[in-house]
């Protein structure tokens, strides 16, 4: 099967290039140009056309950090990561990595796995993060205080044994004993790690990503913020040019204004994230997050024991339009949501793209950034 989309506004690689056509088939990108020239490979008849009238077609989109939608957590079990990622999918996220709230080694353990045999089958569920529980309890936002511990050499050997290849990136705070240690292991297994949930300064942030931490888990988000005698972990991954910050471009999570900043402190290297909760494409309510009881208000997820943010009930499309909204250039936005992630996660060229060789993976918009269609690799969602 064949599907070529035509008659659109190709953003990608940076620029916007109009009048262009992509075609698609068997799940990847196998030509694409301007004009009419689309025609010629209609003739077959496995050809699905698709008139995208002057739309927007972007790169599917590509999340490295959420935790459910439509009413499920990923935590809990296969099931509910399908639910989760049909929600999102129908937003512009083509491919996913499933993160996990802290919970104890065995559970965490069961849980990646299950991503691991998921991982095996569907190929936009590209593994795992582990967001805890190596994390420091005066920045434990949404994770259960208890269950946070040193990365220790024998918990960090179970995990990655249980992944089985499959864990994408963990979230550590690297001032707790045996970060450094753990950066170490988890590099060298091939796993992204992520500086969060940190009390680090600028000089112990820096040290990790030295130490090879790649990655800056919701920046500004449960960790010190930038003073100006006292720059902080935001500052250290915006001198870095290895690293790439997570954003949840909410309009809750971080300013507006903030989130312009951190766009233009490290262009190219903004990757706007969800962080979404199960509540998302769901109805206001009580819910649970990571064991802890959470209330949802106007969107808005918090905490009940101490009313602290909870993950976000955020769809990358409404970041997009938000960040956009607020003066980013259409292509950097989209970057954000695409080639960015990819290279964070060492996937580029391969999904976060629609060049020739890349996933079939398409988001069609209209001129207000809503989503009209969507393809992974090649299925129309």
């Amino acid at each position: 099967m064949t599907t070529l989309i035509h008659s659109v506004r190709l953003v990608d690689d940076g620029r916007v290039t109009d009048a262009a056509w992509v075609a698609i088939a068997h799940g990847t990108v196998v030509a694409t140009g301007v004009g009419g020239t689309w025609a010629d490979l209609t003739a077959g008849p496995d050809t699905e056309v698709v008139d995208g009238a002057g739309g927007l077609l972007t790169p599917g989109f590509v999340d490295l950090h959420g935790h459910g939608g439509g009413g499920a957590a990923f935590d809990d079990g296969a099931a509910a990561i399908a639910v989760a990622r049909d929600l999102h999918r129908r937003h512009g996220t083509t491919r996913a990595v499933i993160s996990l709230v802290t919970a104890s080694i065995d559970d965490l353990a069961e849980r990646v796995a299950v991503v691991a045999d998921l991982a095996e089958t569907d190929a936009t569920i590209l593994g795992s993060h582990l967001e805890g529980p190596f994390l420091d309890p005066a920045h434990k936002g949404a994770h259960t205080e208890e269950l946070l511990r040193p990365a220790d050499p024998a918990s960090v050997e179970r995990l990655l044994a249980a992944g089985r290849g499959t864990i994408r990136q963990v979230t550590l705070a690297p001032e707790r004993p045996g970060a450094d240690d753990a950066i170490g292991r988890f590099v060298a297994s091939g796993v992204a790690v992520a500086v969060g949930h940190t009390g680090a300064d600028a000089e112990q942030a820096a040290h990790a990503f030295e130490a090879g931490a790649t990655i800056l888990t919701h920046a500004f988000n449960a960790m010190p913020g930038i003073h100006h005698r006292a720059p902080g972990p935001v500052v250290a991954a915006m001198r870095d040019p290895r690293v790439t910050l997570e954003l949840i471009a909410d309009g809750v999570h971080v300013h507006p204004d903030v989130v312009r900043l951190a766009f233009a402190g490290a262009p190219g290297r903004i990757a706007l994230v969800t962080d979404a909760m199960a509540a998302t494409g769901a109805a206001d309510g009580h819910y649970e997050l990571g064991g802890l009881s959470v209330t949802v208000a106007g969107g808005v997820a918090r905490l009940d024991a101490t009313g602290s943010i909870a993950g976000s009930t955020l769809t990358q499309d409404a970041a997009l339009r938000l960040v956009v909204g607020i003066g980013v250039p259409l292509p950097e936005a989209v970057a954000a949501l695409t080639a960015v992630p990819a290279r964070a996660l060492g996937l580029d060229g391969r999904i976060g793209t629609l060049r020739v060789g890349a996933a079939g993976d398409a988001v069609l918009l209209d001129d207000d950034l809503r989503v009209v269609g969507v393809w992974a690799a090649g299925i129309r969602v």
